[in-house]
């Protein structure tokens, strides 16, 4: 975040060095004994009540009462609640303690309790500031809605909106299910290269890089199909690659010059074997994050045990009720119907 001229800025700034001068450079802290996290804490209450625990997070949420202060850190689970007491602590470190900023890094040993509101809670013995953070947090009840800022600094996405980790463990989930599902199916997975004599494989505009040793132009990949086929021609029956693919056209929130693919071959099988693997890996992966067979898009519940098979013909006719394969052999006919089937689409819009 631009902002270094800010007040907050500058005293966070101003802290760090005070820290640094008596000694206490958090920065210098390169471990922590940490032995729970946040939502083991939660989902295990009676394990954990009464006993002593070691967690770090940041610092994002604090009320002060006097001599006491009710706060949150977040770790890489969630976040739970603590509750520092100047008479538990001492006057020293709960006074450093209320000079730290949110967003700053801490760790925390004490003992899990519930408030008498039934909150899980850690009761602070000690707390250590592990490392400080200079720029001050997006306001945590709005979130980060600015959409620029929040694909360019993905780390301050994933700080305020715990969502957005979700998304990224989903993720993970579902590229690991891939690579099970196939290698238990016997597929072999491989790296083709990145850097190719052609831009072949797909139709799309190239990233164009030198080779300096060689003195000769390349292109980083567009698609891995080139080299995936030939393995398929050298006597490999079923390969794979999960790989990133680099394309230099437009960027927009939805789509990114660099991106991963998953791209697989099998020799001896026709299309419908592979329209029959890729249901079958759409639906594991859905079972792998938790949704079953179903899956909710746009407010409608989609079954994905059972996928309705087309032609394109078959589909167009169904969705816009022309029957193109009666144009078969009168191109401008079929694409005056087309033109009109496009502005009836704009029209609705």
């Amino acid at each position: 975040m631009s902002d270094e001229n800010s007040e907050q800025y500058k005293a966070r700034i101003l802290k760090l060095e005070n820290l640094q001068k008596e000694g206490n450079d958090p920065f210098s802290i390169t471990k922590f004994p940490v032995d729970a996290f946040s939502l083991d804490i939660k989902n295990n209450f009676e394990k954990f009540e009464g006993n002593e625990v070691k967690i770090a997070g940041r610092l994002i949420q604090r009320r002060t009462m006097g001599k006491a202060a009710f706060a949150n850190v977040q770790d890489s689970e969630g976040s739970i609640q603590f509750y520092i007491r100047m008479d538990a602590v001492g006057d020293e470190i709960y006074k450093k303690f209320l000079d730290f900023d949110i967003g700053d890094i801490v760790g925390i040993e004490g003992t899990v309790f519930k408030t008498k509101k039934e909150e899980i809670s850690v009761k602070v013995h000690s707390i250590t500031l592990l490392a400080k953070s200079l720029h001050p947090m997006p306001e945590k009840f709005h979130g980060l809605q600015d959409i620029e800022l929040r694909y360019r600094q993905r780390y301050l996405d994933l700080i305020v909106n715990p969502n957005v980790k979700d998304t990224f463990i989903k993720r993970s989930i579902i590229i690991k299910t891939i690579r099970n599902f196939l290698d238990n199916l016997g597929f072999i997975e491989v790296e083709t290269p990145m850097l190719n004599l052609i831009a072949g494989g797909a139709i799309a505009r190239p990233f164009v890089t030198h080779h300096n040793a060689l003195n000769m132009d390349l292109f980083l990949r567009i698609a891995p199909e080139l080299y995936l086929k030939r393995l398929i021609t050298g006597g490999m029956d079923k390969v794979y690659e999960l790989g990133r693919q680099f394309r230099n056209e437009g960027i927009s929130i939805k789509h990114n010059p660099e991106f991963t693919t998953m791209e697989l071959y099998q020799a001896y099988v026709d299309y419908e074997k592979m329209m029959d693997l890729t249901e079958k890996i759409i639906l594991e992966c859905n079972k792998a994050v938790g949704n079953g067979e179903e899956i909710e898009y746009q407010g409608e519940k989609i079954n994905l045990s059972s996928f309705e098979r087309l032609s394109m013909i078959e589909a167009v006719e169904k969705f816009t009720g022309e029957n193109f394969s009666m144009f078969e052999n009168d191109d401008k006919q079929a694409l005056k119907i087309a033109e009109k089937l496009g502005d009836d689409v704009e029209d609705k819009n």
